[in-house]
């Protein structure tokens, strides 16, 4: 099969088309032959050699946790998704090959049916992006009405599903964005945007709840400036790999909560998050759409930090 790969760690210019094998799906896994996979940071990172880069076993890897596609083969005959089923989820990425392939082996438990009413290059971005906003946002901040949250990078990959499921759940929703996105956000329900390019978000908000912090300490010290618009013993939940090691000790320091999150590829909750797609409540935004041998400049454009919604690589016709 082709698969986009890396022989080492290092810049996008290490992804390279390859002939590898098939890879063979075991115990309760399906084989699902990949239609579109989506592009997340974390494919980015684990590439240049942090992320989960250190988990790589062997060389040539496969990076790409998202994908969306057809099953080939079921664990058994009378399992509920079968061959030509149409499928989406994700990959245990570098735990098994990734999704940046033709093929790709997925636990029964990471896999469910595709939203009817999404092509496969639409599903393909949403697995791990919506999943993790739905854990951020549901899971751990219990999103509900009356609740005053505010998402930082609310245009992007896991902001733009944020936005949504925070409104869905009745919070009042306060997100940050680039002027060019401002209009975006509104059209996804946030009550209220702040640009971060002209406006000092801690001049503007107070006594929130909850922080959803999409991009930690790397820029302008986004997160540390975010503690100070908590209310006390509110709650700031922050995602990206990497991003603010020291978040727990500056929140108690300041007298409010905080945690990471890690993401699971979760069948049932990608469910939930089919419904709200198939009902029309949540909308999902491609950005730009690269066919598989262009990963490199996929990568590149990710790694520029300014992607409305998600990346997605068209990895076999039809999608």
């Amino acid at each position: 099969m082709r698969a986009l790969v890396i022989d080492r760690t290092g810049d996008a210019d290490e992804l390279r088309l390859a002939e590898v094998p098939i890879p063979v799906a075991v115990s309760d896994e399906l084989l699902v032959r990949v239609l579109a996979a989506g592009i997340n940071p974390i494919d980015a990172k684990t590439r240049a050699g942090t992320g989960a880069a250190a988990a790589i076993a062997a060389y040539p890897a496969i990076l790409g946790n998202d994908f969306s596609g057809v099953v080939v083969r079921a664990p058994y005959e009378t399992f509920p998704l079968q061959p030509g089923d149409e499928v989406y989820g994700m990959a245990r990425v570098p735990r098994t090959p990734g999704t940046y392939a033709e093929y790709v082996p997925v636990s029964s438990l990471s896999v469910t049916r595709k939203p009817a009413g999404l092509s496969h290059i639409e599903a393909a971005a949403v697995p791990l992006a919506a999943l993790t906003a739905w854990g951020m946002v549901v899971d751990v901040a219990a999103a509900a009405p009356g609740q005053r949250m505010l998402i930082h990078a609310g245009s992007g990959g896991v902001g733009h599903f944020a936005v949504q499921f925070a409104r869905a759940f009745g919070a009042h929703v306060i997100a940050t964005g680039s002027t060019r996105n401002l209009d975006f956000l509104g059209e996804l329900g946030a009550d209220e945007v702040i640009d971060y390019t002209t406006q000092r978000f801690e001049e503007h908000v107070s006594e929130v709840d909850t922080v959803i912090d999409l991009i930690g300490n790397v820029h302008d010290q986004t997160g540390s400036r975010s503690l100070g618009v908590l209310r006390p013993d509110g709650l700031l939940v922050n995602a990206p790999t990497g991003s603010w090691p020291t978040v727990a000790a500056e929140a108690q320091a300041a007298g409010v909560r905080a945690t990471h999150y890690k993401v699971a590829p979760d069948a049932r909750t990608l469910d939930l998050v089919t419904e709200l797609i198939d009902d029309g409540a949540v909308r999902v935004h491609v950005d730009r759409v690269f066919d598989l041998a262009e990963g490199p400049d996929a990568h590149r454009l990710l790694e520029q930090g300014h992607t409305r919604g998600k990346i997605v690589l068209r990895v076999s016709p039809g999608a």
